[in-house]
C-alpha cells in the first residue's frame, strides 16, 4: 500500500472490481492497481475487506497548536475519528484533552461533524476545556454555557463551534442543544453517566440520534463496582449488553444474600467486552509524557465563603487606607483569605471558624474518582485538615492525616502503610509534615488543596511521590478559587521567591 499526495491510496489488490464497488470514488488505474480517495467512510470500507488503511488524519492533519502531540496522542486522535462512538480510558494527566479536541477539529474540518458540546465537570469547563482549546484549536470559536438558564440557552442556540457545559447543565437546555447542531458530543470523567436511572443519564441518551458522534472519556470506567460499566456501555454499545440493568448484573455479580452481591470471576473480562470501542493510555505507555504534569481546576467559592471572604478583604483593606502597609500586615490578610478558600479560618482567639467547603470536597471527589493509584492531598492548615478527613472518612474512603502534632512513630507507621497496604486509599498531609525524605511512591497524583507560601516546600512536597521507585508519571493538581491562589501557584510554578512578593500580592488585592 502507497499513500498518494496524502490524499489517496494506491492498492494492490487482486480484486479491484470489488473495490470500486464497495467505494464508489475510487478508480481503477492499472492491472489490479485502484487509487481510492482517503476518507473517514473509505478507510472503514477498506478495513471491513481486511485492508489494513491508516487513519485519514495521520496523513491529511497538519495538528495546529502551540505543541505539537506526542505518539500515544497521534493514536489516541487516529482512534476517536474512525470510531462514531467510542471510549477512551487513558489516565488522568495522559492528554486525552488535546487527542479529543485534534480529533473533533480534523473531523470538523472535512465536514463530518459542525457543532461539538463537551460535558465535563464545573472544575474544568475553563481551566482545562476552553484553555486547552485555545492551546491546540485557536481557530475554532469556543462558549461555556454555565449559569442562568437564558444564559445557557443563548450560548447553545449561538454560533460557538465547541459549547462546554456541565453535566446537570444539559436538562435546563436540552431542547436547544437538540436543535443546536450538535452531531458530537464530549464527555470528560463519563464515570457520571454509570447510572441509568438518573436524569443526567436519560437526558443524554435522549439526545443522541444514529448519526450522533459520541465519545466518553475517564480513566476509571468500573473502579467501584463490574456493574458501573452499564451504563456507559449502554450510550456506546447498546448492542453489547442486555436490555434491563438486572440481567447485565447477574452476568457481573452473583447473589450472597438479599443485600449483597459478590464479583464473578469473569467480571473483569465481561467488562472489557461490553465497554467497547476502546482506546488506553496509562501514564507508564506514555514514554513521552513528562515526568511530572501540573493541571489546575477552578473551584468557585461556596456562597458562605463568597460572603466572608468579600467582608475580610474589605475590612482590611479599609483598615488599612491611608496608612503604609508592612509585608507583615500583608502577610497576615492574605493568609487569612487562603484560610477561608480552605475552609477553615483561625479567630484572633485561636478558635476555628468552619466554612462550607462542598464545592471544593466535590471537586476532590472527581479526582479520587479519576485516579486509578492513592492520592496525595496537601492541606496547609491544620483545621482545614480536620474537617477534610472527617468528610472523607464520612463517605467511606479510607484516610489518614499527618501534620506537626502527630508522632515521629506514628507518621511512620502511617507511611509504611501507605506504601505497602491498601488502605489509606488517601493521605492528608501539611506540607511542611512531609518536605523531606519520606517516599510516598504508592501515590501517583498529588493535589494541593491549598498554596503553600514555601516555594522549597512546595518543591520538595511534590517530590515525595516523584522519586526513585515511581513506576508512573505523576499529576500534580492545583484547586483554586481566587486569583491570589491562581497567582500563587504561578509564582510557585515559576520559582518565584512568594515572601519576597507579599506587598505586590497585596496591591492585587486592592486593585
Amino acid at each position: 500500500m502507497e499513500i498518494i499526495a496524502n490524499s489517496a491510496l494506491r492498492l494492490q489488490v487482486r480484486n479491484p472490481t470489488r473495490i470500486t464497488t464497495v467505494i464508489p470514488k475510487s478508480k481503477q488505474t492499472g492491472p489490479n492497481e485502484v487509487l481510492v480517495h482517503w476518507g473517514v467512510e473509505e478507510t472503514h470500507a477498506l478495513r471491513d475487506l481486511n485492508i489494513k488503511a491508516p487513519a485519514p488524519i495521520a496523513a491529511r492533519y497538519n495538528w495546529p497548536g502551540q505543541h505539537k502531540p506526542m505518539a500515544h496522542q497521534k493514536t489516541t486522535a487516529e482512534f476517536l475519528t474512525m470510531h462514531r462512538r467510542a471510549f477512551c480510558f487513558s489516565d488522568m494527566g495522559t492528554g486525552k484533552t488535546a487527542s479529543a479536541i485534534w480529533a473533533a477539529d480534523f473531523l470538523m474540518t472535512y465536514k463530518h461533524v459542525r457543532r461539538v458540546l463537551v460535558v465535563c465537570p464545573v472544575s474544568i469547563m475553563d481551566s482545562a476545556w476552553r484553555a486547552d482549546l485555545f492551546t491546540f484549536a485557536m481557530h475554532r470559536t469556543v462558549d461555556i454555557a454555565h449559569g442562568a438558564a437564558p444564559k445557557r440557552k443563548k450560548i447553545v442556540s449561538g454560533s460557538a463551534e465547541f459549547v462546554i457545559i456541565n453535566y446537570d447543565g444539559i436538562s435546563i437546555v436540552e431542547e436547544e442543544i437538540r436543535n443546536g447542531g450538535f452531531d458530537l458530543i464530549i464527555v470528560d470523567e463519563a464515570t457520571h453517566y454509570k447510572n441509568t436511572q438518573s436524569k443526567r443519564w436519560k437526558t443524554l441518551a435522549r439526545l443522541l440520534t444514529p448519526s450522533t458522534w459520541l465519545w466518553l472519556m475517564t480513566g476509571t470506567p468500573a473502579s467501584q463496582s463490574p456493574t458501573d460499566a452499564y451504563g456507559l456501555a449502554k450510550l456506546v454499545n447498546p448492542t453489547g449488553v442486555p436490555k434491563f440493568f438486572g440481567a447485565f448484573r447477574d452476568m457481573v455479580q452473583y447473589k450472597v444474600t438479599q443485600f449483597r452481591w459478590e464479583n464473578k470471576p469473569t467480571a473483569v473480562d465481561t467488562v472489557h467486552r461490553v465497554l467497547q470501542p476502546a482506546i488506553r493510555f496509562t501514564k507508564e505507555d506514555c514514554l513521552d509524557l513528562p515526568d511530572m504534569v501540573y493541571t489546575h481546576r477552578h473551584v468557585p467559592l461556596t456562597p458562605q465563603q463568597a460572603r466572608y471572604y468579600k467582608k475580610l478583604k474589605a475590612d482590611r483593606i479599609m483598615q488599612a487606607a491611608g496608612a503604609e502597609v508592612t509585608a507583615q500586615t500583608a502577610a497576615v490578610t492574605l493568609n487569612k483569605l487562603l484560610q477561608i478558600s480552605a475552609g477553615a479560618v483561625y479567630t484572633d482567639e485561636q478558635d476555628t471558624l468552619e466554612f462550607d467547603i462542598s464545592s471544593r470536597y466535590s471537586v476532590l471527589q472527581e479526582i479520587i474518582s479519576e485516579t486509578s493509584k492513592k492520592l496525595l492531598v496537601f492541606v496547609p492548615y491544620k483545621n482545614a485538615l480536620q474537617m477534610l478527613h472527617d468528610a472523607l472518612t464520612a463517605d467511606g474512603i479510607t484516610t489518614e492525616m499527618v501534620y506537626g502534632d502527630v508522632s515521629a512513630s506514628a507518621r511512620t507507621d502511617i507511611f509504611k502503610r501507605f506504601q505497602t497496604t491498601p488502605d489509606p486509599h488517601v493521605l492528608l498531609i501539611q506540607p511542611q509534615a512531609a518536605a523531606h525524605g519520606v517516599t510516598l511512591t504508592a501515590a501517583n497524583t498529588v493535589v494541593w488543596w491549598g498554596p503553600t507560601a514555601s516555594l522549597e516546600t512546595y518543591a520538595q512536597a511534590n517530590a515525595r511521590v516523584h522519586r526513585k521507585g515511581q513506576a508512573d508519571k505523576c499529576t500534580v493538581v492545583h484547586l483554586e478559587s481566587t486569583p491570589v491562589e491562581k497567582k500563587l501557584y504561578k509564582m510557585l510554578a515559576a520559582r518565584v521567591d512568594i515572601h519576597a512578593e507579599i506587598l505586590s500580592l497585596y496591591k492585587d488585592l486592592v486593585d
